[in-house]
């Protein structure tokens, strides 16, 4: 077994799509007629569903197998409130840079000042949600500029 892709259900389609194209700076490296659109990053696949689709689109998706609220439902799933239970994690070589790109961006009402926690290593990172409110962890190199900040 490997892992084929990890996908989100999004409320906003469009909306997801341009912030991840600006976020991960590519462009879609799939699509699927509105339902879904994929981007190989870094030799992993990340794709976004639209959690609108089957319902907008019925005679469009065809299902098999008996209807399951729990696995069928995404209109459901896109509208419910986020519980933050996940979190995309990335690596920066140089996490200020990257900081300073993301926050030019704009793509974000929620983009956290770059922190550190220390459990057998020091590890600094920043924190942003996507329009669906999932979170997004940015780590990386970093050299404080003074022990103050923190």
């Amino acid at each position: 077994m490997h892992l084929g892709s990890i996908y989100l259900v999004a409320n906003d389609f469009d909306k997801s799509i341009v912030f991840y194209e600006k976020f991960l700076d590519m462009p879609l490296s799939s699509e699927n007629n509105g339902r879904f659109v994929g981007f190989m990053y870094k030799g992993f696949c990340i794709s976004l569903f639209n959690g609108h689709f089957d319902v907008e689109n019925p005679d469009k998706v065809e299902n098999k197998g008996g209807y399951s609220e729990l696995f069928n439902d995404f209109q459901k799933k896109a509208l419910a409130p986020n519980t933050h239970k996940f979190v995309l994690n990335f690596c920066a070589d140089d996490l200020l840079s990257e900081y300073e790109r993301i926050k030019s961006l704009n793509i974000t009402e929620n983009l956290s000042d770059i922190k550190y926690v220390n459990y057998v290593a020091p590890y600094y990172f920043f924190c942003l949600t996507d329009p669906d409110d999932n979170i997004i962890e940015v780590t990386g190199g970093y050299t404080p500029i003074s022990d103050k900040l923190w």
